[in-house]
């Protein structure tokens, strides 16, 4: 009975080392598992970003110049302007006639050399610079101009629109330098304008040669204040087929902002309605145009035009208005 009791402890001890042994080997295993698996969660990681690095197909040489090009494209910035409802009429030309630039020539107008000298970018202040000197002209005027006219349809001038469609013009401007006269006054210039037109049975009608129509609104720079002029009837009690005539209207008194805007950037709104003209500027201060006189405006066709319209014939005279912004609305 002892040897059995003995035996018995014995016999458990050998079991006990046994399993003891197992167990250890089974933890090695583990461990050498676990670490297997977080091995393997390290590579995955690495080949995630040898992925993205395919995907871009770069080396790290090329990423940064990338890096360099993006540093070098911020450093320059462009006009608002979108050109493709716009032709631009310049003070030079053949036989007498200015150059006109319409859609999608003038798209190309950094690399235009006919239109490199009279409209180009500041790079520096992001603004469309317009460039004019006395030099050839359009029919109707005496002076010249390199000044946007509005296309409705690319490339054409006969579809326009009317005071009861309505149509608003925003832009940021400044005058970047401008000429002296005799008196050591500065010269003036017209920034935007709302022209007249008629239709071609308009003019067929009254015997005309052209559509050529008065300019309802005329907005000058003028000696560093903005100023503004629109049209009137010598008499309104005229009406029908007489509305049609430019020698039917004149002038107004013309009206000056309060706030001077110098050289530095300004914004002017335009808006267009029936029988109703507003101009803002600097979105504090505007004027509005109404009465008999804009009800019958409605008579004829219309369209905005933007950018230097020199008023002088002055030799030596120059003047370069910058445009940052500028869009149209129907």
């Amino acid at each position: 009975m002892k040897k059995s009791t003995m035996a018995i402890p014995i016999f458990l001890l050998f079991i006990l080392s046994g399993f003891m042994i197992i167990q250890a080997c089974g933890q090695s295993e583990t461990k050498e598992d676990e670490t297997l698996v977080w091995t393997t969660g390290e590579d995955n990681d690495t080949s995630q970003n040898n992925n993205s690095e395919e995907g871009d197909g770069q080396s790290s040489e090329e990423q940064a110049e990338e890096g360099n090009d993006s540093q070098e494209s911020g450093s320059f910035v462009l006009p608002n302007i979108d050109l493709r409802n716009w032709k631009v009429t310049l003070p030079v030309g053949n036989n007498g006639k200015p150059i006109e630039v319409e859609p999608p020539e003038i798209l190309d107008y950094a690399t235009n050399e006919t239109l490199l000298p009279f409209m180009y970018n500041d790079s520096i202040d992001g603004s469309l610079v317009f460039y004019t000197y006395p030099g050839v002209t359009t029919p109707n005027s005496s002076r010249s101009r390199t000044e946007l006219r509005e296309q409705m349809v690319p490339g054409s001038n006969s579809t326009n629109w009317t005071f009861a469609q309505g149509g608003t013009m925003k832009g940021e401007m400044s005058m970047e330098e401008i000429s002296k006269d005799g008196d050591g006054k500065y010269h003036r210039t017209i920034i935007m304008q709302i022209h007249g037109r008629l239709t071609n049975e308009q003019r067929d009608l009254i015997g005309e040669d052209d559509n050529n129509a008065p300019p309802v609104l005329k907005i000058y720079w003028q000696n560093g204040i903005i100023r503004v002029k629109s049209k009137v009837l010598k008499d309104e009690s005229t009406s029908g087929t007489a509305l049609l005539y430019t020698d039917a209207w004149t002038d107004d008194d013309g009206f000056n902002f309060s706030e001077e805007v110098g050289f530095n950037r300004f914004s002017l709104e335009v808006k267009a309605s029936e029988g109703r003209m507003e101009v803002i500027l600097n979105k504090s201060e505007s004027i509005v145009f109404s009465g008999l006189s804009m009800d019958k405006w409605s008579v004829f066709e219309n369209y905005f035009k933007a950018g230097n319209y020199l008023q002088t014939t002055d030799e030596g005279a120059f003047a370069k208005v910058k445009i940052y912004e500028l869009e149209v609305n129907h």
